[in-house]
This record gives C-alpha cells, structure tokens and sequence, in this order.
C-alpha cells in the first residue's frame, strides 16, 4: 500500500507540474485565506476571504503612518501596495515559496506591462502600474521608504543611501531601474499587483471580463429617471428634468421595434410644481410597491420658495448643526434656503377602475412628505427607491454643497445632508407627533433605523459620509446588496455597499484618498469612535477622457437578465461626462471583494435607431450618461442625453460570448491564434486526470 500511495502522489505532482495550471489563494505563509471575524478597517478593500487579520491590518496601517506621505496621489497608491500583503494570492505577489518563507519579497511584484494582460485582471491602461508609482511618487519625501535599496539586498543599482534619501528618485537612478527590480514583464504566466486585488482571467470563466457591451437604441430623447412598472408587466415610467413621467411599452429582444412611448401625452405632468435650471429639476420618481392596487407613487424634485407658496421648509443649514445660512450663501445671489427638495405623494386613483391599468394620473399633489431648504445650488441628491423586502422609502441626500463640505454636514449625525434616509411612508403619524420628533414631513421613522431611538440625532440616516450619491441599487438577486455611486469632488468618483449606520467618509475622504485634514470633534454627533467604510470599486479623474475637464460618476445596477451572459453577476456603471463604462466583478461571491474593468461598447448593426458614432470611433454617440434603469426583466438600459439604449445580445455587435445559447452566423469563429485554442485545450484533460487521481487516492485511503 505505501509504495502503490508513494506512485499515485508523485504521479499527481508531476501532473501540477507539466500540465498549465493557474495560481490559487495563498498567503504569503502558504496558508489558505480565512474570513477575519472583524473588519479589516486599513486594508478594508481585502474584507472577505482574506490573508490578514486586525492584528497585521494594524501594522500595515502603522508602517503607512511612519511613512508620512505628504501627497496624496503617492500617499493612495503605497496604501495599496502594503495592503497587497492582505490579497488571497499574496504568495503568487511576493514570490513566497515552500521551504523559503522566509526569502520572500518585502513588496508585492508590481505590473510592469503597457497592456494590464497576464494573469492578472485590472483596468486597460496605457502606462504600466510601475510607472504610475514611479511618476507619482519619485519627488515625495517617504521615510522608512520601503522601496529602499538595502531591502532588496542591493540589487539593480540603486543609489548610495543618505540621511536625506527618501524619494524614489534619490533612491533609484531611473524609472527603468526601479521597474527592472519591482516590477515584471506582462509574460502571460505571471501574477502581478496592479493596485487593485488579484483576479485571475483563468480562475474561472466568469473571472474572465467581457469582450463588450452590445447596445441598442430604442429612443431618441433624454430622460433622467426609470421605473418598472410595479404590476410587473413589460410597462415602464420614464420621467425628465422638467417634470414630465410618461409610461411606455418596452419591445421584446430582437424585436427591431423601438421603445412606444407618445410624448405627447404624458402619465402626469408635474413641470408647474417643478423649479427646472441648470442644477435642478425632478430628480427621482418612485412607485409604491402596491401601486398596482393603491395607485400611489412618489416625486422628488426641486422648487424655489421665492414663487411658490408650497415651498417652504425648515433650513438644513440651522442652529442644531451650528450653521448659519446667511454666512453659507457667500455668492450672494440668492437668499439662504431659498430652494427646497421636496418629495409629495401623487396618486393614480380615480384615472381607471384599477389602478394598474392606469395611463394617467392627477398632477394634484396627496400628501407633502418630505421638505427642506437648501444651503447651495450643488450636490442634493434627490433620487428615492423603495427597498424591495423592507419596503421603506429610501432617500439620496447630497452634501448640501460648498468645497470640501464645509459644514461638515455629511460627518455629523445630527445633519440630513450628507446621508442615506429611510423613511416609512405607510405609518404617517400626527401633526403632533411630526412637531416633536423634529420630522422634515409626513413619515414615520422606521424602528430599526440606526439612530431611531436617539431623539437627539437625525433619526431619519440610514448611512453617512456621502458627497452626492447618484443612483443606487438593490441587487435584483441579493436584495440585501444595496449600491451606491458617490460623486467626487475632484480627484475620486466612488462605488460604495452600502449598510445599516455605514459610514463612507466624506468629507475627511474622497474615496480611499484623504481630502481634507479636519478631524471630526469627539461628540455624540460625530463618527470619531466608527469604523469608515471605503469603496468597493472607483475611479479616479485621470482615468477618463482628459478633454472632458470633469468627472461625474452614474451608479448602475448588477446584470441579471439572461440576454447577456457573459456579463452576468457584474456591477455596471458609467461616468456621466466621458461616456466610459466600467464592470466590477465580485468575487468570491459575497466577499465584498471587486475587480473593475474598463468595458468597450458599441451599438448593433440592427438597432432600431441609429446610435450615431462619436467622430473617428466605432463608439455610439451616447452624449451624457444621466442613470442607468432595469426592467422587469432585468434587462438594463443606459439613459442618456442622446436617448434611451438596452444592453442587448453580445453576438448582435460580433462580441465573443461562449455562454451565449444562440450564435448568428455573423459571429466570427476564433482565430488559430486565439488564446482558447493554445494551453486552453489541454485544461479539460489536466482536470479530467486530476479528478479520476482524486477518486482513485480516495478509495484508496477508504480502504486503508
């Protein structure tokens, strides 16, 4: 038995060895990842299955600290670069190998390649993460520098060290030679760290990111806001600035027919409670999840107080948040809270015998909700949705506006702006009871609110530290995962998970980079003693088109439809000036652990309308992305200032997609060439000899 268990065991070695395998999960001490019973708070893009535990997070954090980067860009990118040590594949990173724990590299080795190939997954880019280390860090003093010559035994060339070598540039002779010692070249074999986590193209085929986006366009004109029909039907509410809501008929995939809606006669017509301008108008439609037999639905929209006299509630910039309007209006060219967000109640009763069969509504307003005066003209949020399980009304709340939050509205509990509100619109209470609850309107405050039961803080936040949240989402899937994007102010744009009494940082951070050296004061009202929560993915304002001059962040939705397989499970979002957008994969699922990838797009040659093409691309003329919608089918569209666009089949555009059941002909078959027909064909029969060896060792040791 020994010797037939001696064969099996080496045989079963040397298949590891000579057959293409991939890198698997594991720690720099060769252990497998485990899932820390706490958070990881330093390293927090690694919560889930992870190599570090609070213990080493701490270090990590402390070795940062000494460092005392001064710049930020630099100060972001070594965070990401120590908190590699937490990464599943650290030992891939830092070369550790069995028998030789202790030789491993003090730092992870970093991507080197102008393609983001290899076995790593990351964002398409034309400078190397080398590079970008290199460029953003090589004049910023960083003490107890890592990168130090003598950590790496002396080798490639670096320069004599001195009191005052702290630099890169006074450490290493040229971006070439520090590359040549911590980087690696894109050989398709290797793991590098590329600023983000490890994901394997070949780990699994759902790791591996889509070749595009195949789009079409079913409409011409820009709205701002969809809804699903409530009954769930092939029924959509799509609503504008100005403060229109029509109900339209999607087409079926593969139909060839556009989206069927008159303009001409809208659901409602709400543009004379509407104030529209340039930073306001109707920001979010939201329809009671009984709508089918109650007719009830929602609008959020802006009004002036100076024209209406319905527009009229309480200052959030007051004396309970220590702030005085007429000191936050500093251009002086409107008075202090003269604009309002405001969300009322409308109804479909009365239109048709069911509400569900409604094609009109009263523009009469039911019921004021919510009210409340505006310190500034930016960042008010305004979209509402309903939790699909706990059906409360959730409300996205901006910072109130002014550079860096100056107020610090959104770090301060006792503040509405900044936050993530949930509001129970089912229960009203009485005018007494709104009077001594301090109540923005007619809602009740649901019971497990973070703070329901501290009458001295803003019962009402669900979470916190938000700049300008724009559009959020329930997973259609995983109800319990609720996703925000967050706009930046000027150097991020972030995609937050969002959960009971989170809190995600601003304005102290701007993603995961620190904007503002205010440290919030130790009382009840601040989040001194809480645990911040970074994002789960993001982008920073050098990653999109540089001619556009700004960045403004579109949170999407996770892709659930079955039209697109290849890009199932996947979290979709764009950015509302460049027309870029981006995938992140989770994965494993449920680890709070994402890889973002650029995704290219295109529109079907057999598109309804012609998308038009931005001049020297293939690119449709998208103009800008205002949100992104599903339906009841969970298909997803893109709105944009150009029109209304529907992810359709991948092969519609002659995107690759292996999953998909139905190929035209039109599809291209790949090429010899093509990476599926190299070390791709012998993996099934590696597997097929692993499994068959597992089965026969099993019986084996059974029968010991």
């Amino acid at each position: 038995m020994g010797a037939g268990f001696a064969v099996i065991f080496l045989l079963f070695q040397w298949l590891l060895l000579v057959l293409p395998s991939s890198s698997l999960p594991l720690c720099t001490d060769l252990r497998a990842p485990t899932k820390t019973e706490n958070p990881l708070e330093f390293c927090s893009e690694y919560n889930g299955s992870t190599c570090c535990d609070s213990r080493k997070d701490l270090q990590l954090q402390k070795q940062f600290n000494a460092m005392n980067i001064s710049d930020s860009t630099c100060a972001s990118l070594l965070k990401s670069i120590l908190c590699a040590m937490c990464d599943p594949f650290a030992a891939d990173l830092f070369k550790a190998e069995t028998g030789k724990q202790q030789q491993r590299r003090p730092l992870p080795v970093l991507c080197n390649s102008t393609d983001a190939g290899g076995s790593h997954s990351s964002k398409e880019s034309t400078t190397s993460f080398c590079s970008t280390v290199w460029n953003a860090c090589k004049t910023i003093s960083m003490p107890n520098s890592p990168f130090a010559p003598s950590l790496q035994g002396g080798a490639g060339g670096g320069a004599p060290i001195t009191s005052n070598s702290s630099a890169l540039s006074d450490l290493w002779q040229s971006e070439d030679t520090f590359c040549s010692v911590f980087g690696t070249s894109s050989d398709s074999d290797s793991v590098c760290f590329n600023g983000e986590p490890v994901k394997l193209k070949n780990s699994s085929d759902s790791d591996v990111p889509p070749k595009g986006l195949c789009l079409e366009k079913l409409g011409s004109d820009g709205y701002i806001n969809m809804a699903p029909h409530p009954d769930g039907s092939n029924r959509t509410f799509f609503s504008n600035l100005p403060g229109k809501i029509w109900m339209a008929t999607i087409p079926e995939q593969d139909s060839g027919e556009k989206l069927y809606l008159d303009e001409s006669d809208p659901f409602v017509d709400l543009t004379d409670e509407v104030l529209f301008d340039t930073m306001f108008g109707m920001l979010g439609i939201a329809f009671h999840p009984d709508f089918a037999k109650n007719g009830r639905f929602f609008a959020s929209y802006n009004c002036d107080r100076l024209k209406s006299p319905d527009c009229a509630g309480r200052c959030a910039c007051n004396s309970d948040v220590n702030c005085d309007p007429s000191t936050f209006n500093t251009t002086g060219q409107h008075p202090p809270c003269q604009y309002q967000s405001v969300i009322a109640e409308f109804s479909a009763n009365g239109t048709s015998l069911n509400p569900s069969l409604a094609k009109t509504a009263k523009p009469a307003e039911v019921r004021r909700i919510f009210t409340m005066g505006l310190p500034s003209t930016a960042d008010h949020g305004g979209q509402i949705l309903f939790g699909p399980e706990d059906r409360y009304l959730y409300v996205m709340m901006g910072d109130g506006g002014g550079k860096n939050d100056p107020y610090n509205f959104a770090q301060n509990k006792k503040s509405i702006l900044g936050k993530i509100l949930r509001l129970d619109i089912d229960n009203i209470p009485s005018d007494k009871e709104i009077n001594d609850l301090g109540l923005w309107g007619s809602y009740s405050i649901p019971r497990d609110n973070p703070y329901s039961e501290d009458k001295e803080l803003a019962q009402e936040i669900w979470a916190m530290g938000f700049k300008n949240p724009w559009r959020c989402s329930f997973d259609a899937e995983r109800p319990s995962y609720f996703v925000c994007g967050d706009v930046g102010e000027d150097q991020y744009e972030e995609v937050d998970v969002v959960t009971k009494g989170g809190n995600y940082g601003w304005g102290t951070y701007e993603g995961p980079i620190l904007s503002s050296p205010r440290k919030p004061s130790a009382t009840n009202n601040s989040s001194v003693n809480q645990s911040l929560i970074f994002p789960v993915a993001g982008y920073t304002h050098a990653q999109v088109d540089k001619k556009i001059g700004s960045a403004a962040i579109s949170g999407g939705f996770f892709y659930r439809a079955d039209t697109d397989p290849c890009m199932s499970g996947r979290y979709l979002y764009g950015d509302l000036y460049a027309s870029n957008i981006w995938a992140a994969t989770e994965s494993p699922e449920n680890s709070g652990n994402f890889t973002t990838t650029a995704i290219p797009f295109r529109c079907a040659h057999d598109s309804p309308i012609d998308c038009g093409a931005i001049p020297g691309t293939t690119m449709p003329a998208l103009g800008y992305i205002y949100s992104f919608g599903q339906d009841n089918r969970k298909d997803i569209y893109i709105l944009a200032s150009s029109g209304v666009y529907r992810v359709v089949r991948p092969s519609r555009c002659n995107y690759p997609c292996s999953k998909e059941s139905v190929k035209p002909a039109a599809v291209p078959t790949p090429s010899p060439s093509s990476p599926s027909s190299g070390a791709e064909s012998v993996k099934p029969l590696r597997e097929w000899l692993i499994l068959l060896l597992s089965f026969f060792l099993l019986e084996r040791l059974l029968n010991w």
